[in-house]
């Protein structure tokens, strides 16, 4: 059986492309590479709860090195990702790691957490205590961590080789 060919106006009308992309597409906003510049577009009151978990980060470890790493403010403790801190829609967020979390379960039952993770409305930020306690258990774990990989280890050739992560 033979098919019937379409009518040739039907066939282009199908090939045609617009001739511009969508309208909906903005630019890309450029990624922050200051702290400064990944606070400065927040409304205040998210601006300011950000600010005073960052002088609270801060003040319980003061060597640690701020930076933008996954595009979110980051403190860094001997090149080690330590905590980081970020803000969304509709609440801000403090990613401590899973270990702080766990330890002090019962102090956060009043926020929404998850595995990494404290979600908190910027109307109500972390109280200073509670986040010096949760930076503390995580440079805690970092120095058991670093006891318990043992003195470096050493390839073939007699060179060092770095401590084999756990």
């Amino acid at each position: 059986m033979k098919r019937k060919a379409k009518p040739r106006a039907a066939r282009a009308r199908k090939s045609r492309r617009p001739a511009s992309p969508r309208p909906c597409l903005q630019p890309p906003v450029p990624a922050p590479r200051t702290v400064e510049e990944y606070l400065a577009p927040l409304g205040a009151e998210q601006r300011q709860a950000l600010e005073q978990l960052r002088r609270d980060v801060q003040a319980a470890a003061p060597e640690a090195l701020e930076c933008i790493s996954y595009g979110i403010p980051t403190f860094r403790l001997e090149g080690r990702m330590l905590v980081a801190f970020g803000a969304a829609a509709r609440h801000c967020a403090f990613y401590p790691g899973a270990f702080p979390i766990e330890t002090h379960r019962d102090e956060l039952l009043a926020y929404d957490t998850s595995k990494g993770t404290i979600r908190f409305p910027a109307s109500q930020p972390l109280p200073a205590l509670l986040v010096r306690k949760l930076v503390l258990a995580r440079i805690a774990e970092y120095s058991t961590r670093l006891r318990m990989a043992g003195p470096p280890r050493r390839g073939r050739r007699g060179k060092q080789r770095p401590a084999r992560r756990t």
